[in-house]
């Protein structure tokens, strides 16, 4: 059941600040001025192992085929659950996924406050959840409404070392089925005093129209918050659809600098290989399952506030209804993110990278009765005390340089802190 009421004034990011976690969420749709931001939990379902999907979707199914409102889980996985995660990583679990207590939504001056109930595992909790919504009236940041002086940076792997591991990959080019493997860096930013993270996602999505906007909290208190422009796949009933994203530049400082900077991305080989990459491959996936899939044959450009991107649309309708979570398992993760062959790549991630992703690049979103969403976790950070941890990657294949990969990625995570105001200095 889910009961909801209309709010006067109510801000979300400064709402869920002065909420108690776990489990504040915040989503916003790509495209969309609807923002929804969430806390508390009604149900959930997560685990640590590798997620089985036949296994993840009976248990939503526990609760989305009871008769009653459409409710949605929101949540996501690690990019590769097979690795041990770090201290900072483990309270997120391998998987999440978490019906909220509470909800806001946002859409332009209209805001409704909805709270869901699950029957009949709420019935003896009814006194409890009152109580908490005689808590929703604080509309306060829970700290300074300010971001705290950044005082250092590093970098993990530095510059040397990012060299080293390009090369590395680019002689298993030589030698072993790899084809394009995407490998990624981690800069941290060390702060005066702790970070709010709904302050810097606010920022981060007045700057970044056009994206997928979210905040997960960890069991621990840590925040994982994003912009991505790329959608994994949206399923309503059976229809699907998907994209291709890879291939980047930044935005042009004047007209014929951009102009300049497009044309250099539309025309370039490595770039339109490297995307070939994931479009063959999201369409070999919709294959198996679609009646018919149709793919966009020249990749086109997805123009972004602060970069942009070769982008291929792929659509189908399903022979049959599939489990969201068995698309998810076979669509994620894409060369984009992984490389190709996958397998390969991400054995050779593993072995190049030292860092843990975590949900960097994996997949989140959320699952409902008749339709999900899922985006590809990029453009994001870890916010962790008074840390924060930015992840970028860079797709690697025969004939990339060292030192334009390192550009590539320090553009995406200068476009980043720069929405924020931080001291963009890379470390040697």
């Amino acid at each position: 059941m889910r009961v909801g009421v209309p709010v006067d004034n109510l801000d979300p990011f400064k709402w869920l600040s002065s909420r108690r976690g776990p489990d504040r969420i915040i989503w916003q749709a790509r495209h969309h001025n609807k923002i929804r931001a969430m806390c508390g939990t009604a149900a959930v379902i997560s685990g640590d192992e590798i997620p089985d999907p036949n296994h993840l979707a009976r248990e939503l199914d526990g609760f989305l085929s009871r008769p009653g409102d459409d409710v949605r889980f929101f949540g996501g996985m690690r990019f590769d659950p097979g690795r041990t995660p770090d201290s900072n990583w483990e309270g997120f679990r391998g998987y999440r996924f978490v019906l909220p207590r509470f909800e806001l939504h946002r859409r332009g001056p209209h805001i409704q406050m909805y709270c869901n109930l699950v029957f009949p595992e709420d019935s003896d909790r009814l006194d409890a959840i009152l109580n908490e919504i005689d808590e929703h009236e604080v509309e306060e940041y829970a700290g300074s409404p300010e971001i705290p002086e950044p005082v250092k940076r590093s970098d993990y792997p530095n510059r040397e070392n990012w060299s080293t591991r390009v090369q590395e990959a680019l002689r298993l080019f030589l030698e072993t089925p790899l084809e394009k493997v995407v490998l990624a860096r981690r800069a941290d930013f060390e702060f005066l005093k702790t970070i709010d993270p709904f302050i810097l996602l606010e920022q981060l999505a007045d700057a970044t129209p056009n994206c997928f906007h979210f905040h997960f909290e960890s069991e621990d208190g840590n925040a994982f918050i994003g912009a991505t422009p790329e959608r994994l796949f949206y399923r309503n009933g059976l229809q699907i659809e998907s994209e291709a994203v890879a291939g980047t530049r930044p935005r042009g400082a004047t007209k014929d600098d951009d102009d300049a900077l497009r044309a250099s991305l539309l025309t370039s080989d490595k770039d339109q290989r490297e995307h070939a990459y994931v479009r063959d491959s999201i369409e070999a996936v919709l294959n198996a399952y679609c009646e018919s899939v149709t793919v966009d044959q020249e990749a086109s450009e997805m123009r972004l506030a602060r970069g942009r991107h070769l982008v291929s649309r792929v659509t189908g309708v399903l022979s049959t209804p599939v489990s969201d979570f068995e698309l998810v398992e076979k669509l994620h993760p894409t060369p984009a993110v992984g490389g190709h062959p996958t397998a390969t790549a991400v054995s050779v991630i593993r072995d190049l990278e030292r860092f843990d992703r975590g949900w960097y690049a994996g997949p989140v979103g959320w699952v409902g009765r008749d339709a999900a969403e899922f985006a590809v976790a990029l453009r994001c950070g870890l916010v962790s005390g008074n840390q924060l941890s930015l992840f970028s990657g860079a797709g690697i294949v025969k004939g990339s340089e060292p030192d334009l990969e390192w550009q590539e990625i320090e553009q995406k995570i200068v476009d980043f802190v720069n929405v924020i105001g931080l001291d963009v200095t890379s470390s040697k």
